[in-house]
């Protein structure tokens, strides 16, 4: 059975250099999400053309717009790369430049050529939970979403923000702490039997 081995991380990308080629519709697909799970999102978007609503957005949320064509000397100093341009050449030419640099890269709609996906998720105030198929079924990714947004209470976040509390009065060393948090929060979850 094939399993899926990326490993997933919650990026601070407000601190990160993130470049977005491409102002067609994938490139707005890519900076609604980045958008919508990262608002503060360090961003900057090149492309020859835009899309009206890809240049409202980027204007509500201050990113940086280059009216160009995509050269290697725009990735200078960049963490991460998203090509999400319409030209397939242009897209595995990203890929490579930033191979070669170190950055990481996802090619838009081209699972061999990235480093990453950009998972389905699903944000509930201090709660986040990040949905991926290992690239294969966005589909799949988005009914998962939805159920999970359904499932997880509004106010989840209360419950995290009392057990915050409650762990700072707990005494002991880490693993102490974290058996009382362990037998504290066990009934929170019912298993199904």
């Amino acid at each position: 059975m094939e399993r899926n081995e990326l490993y997933p991380i919650f990026l601070k990308v407000s601190q990160l250099n993130i470049l977005i080629i491409g102002g067609g519709n994938v490139g707005l697909e890519k900076l609604t999400f980045l958008l919508k799970s990262s608002p503060k999102a360090t961003v900057e978007m090149i492309a020859i053309h835009y899309l009206e609503d890809t240049l409202a957005l980027a204007k509500e949320h201050h990113v940086k717009i280059i009216k160009d064509a995509y050269h290697s000397r725009y990735l200078e100093g960049r963490h991460m790369v998203i090509a999400a341009t319409d030209n397939t050449e242009v897209n595995q030419r990203v890929y490579h430049d930033c191979r070669a640099r170190q950055i990481l890269v996802n090619v838009a709609d081209n699972p061999p050529f990235c480093d990453f996906y950009m998972g389905s998720i699903v944000t509930k105030g201090n709660v986040k939970v990040a949905i991926s198929t290992n690239g294969k079924s966005p589909t799949t990714a988005k009914r998962l979403r939805q159920f999970f947004e359904d499932v997880i209470p509004e106010n989840i976040d209360d419950l995290v923000k009392n057990l915050s509390e409650f762990r700072k009065t707990i005494k002991g060393d880490f693993e102490e702490k974290v058996e009382t948090l362990n037998e504290f929060t066990k009934g929170l979850i019912k298993k199904k039997e």
